[in-house]
């Protein structure tokens, strides 16, 4: 199976591509599409949008495993991401690609064994359980890859069941 793990945000948007076969998980591509600030807030959505269907059409995911949307704090920052979000749901939507929601806490415990691991944490787990050479350079390509890794647990646990 080919799993496309997301993190949703309006400047970056991490995503990882990762494939699950005979009870293994290999990391295919990771990575983060970039927006920049002084553009209009449609045009970087419409950025976001370009490069998620393109690289739905390059790696054919099965499914598409997002966060679910949490912020406590700023009102701000969660329209941008829920925007994001959106426009990550309709490219998957579009394509035919299922998708899964998990929610931080779920993602961090799944990946750490602690809902309230930090990023470092998390990051370093993904670096580890996948023999990366390197903690990825920024936290959102870990989290994409950590949700993409959970989806596989969860989906493993499900096969079993």
């Amino acid at each position: 199976m080919i799993i496309m793990g997301v993190d949703p945000g309006i400047a970056r948007v991490g995503w990882a591509v990762l494939q699950t076969k005979h009870q293994k998980i290999t990391p295919i591509a990771f990575d983060c599409i970039e927006t920049h600030k002084d553009k209009l807030p449609e045009t970087r959505l419409k950025e976001i949008y370009d490069a998620t269907v393109k690289l739905v059409k390059t790696y054919r995911p099965d499914c598409l495993a997002v966060e679910d949307l949490f912020f406590a704090t700023n009102a701000k920052t969660a329209i941008g991401v829920g925007q994001s979000r959106g426009v990550l749901l309709l490219a998957a939507a579009t394509h035919g690609v299922a998708v899964i929601s998990y929610s931080p806490l779920a993602v961090k415990r799944t990946i750490t064994g602690d809902g309230k691991a930090d990023k470092k944490q998390v990051s370093r787990m993904v670096m580890l359980t996948l023999k990366l050479k390197e903690v990825p350079k920024l936290d959102d390509t870990s989290d994409a890859i950590a949700i993409a890794m959970t989806h596989a647990y969860s989906y493993k646990i499900k096969q079993l069941t």
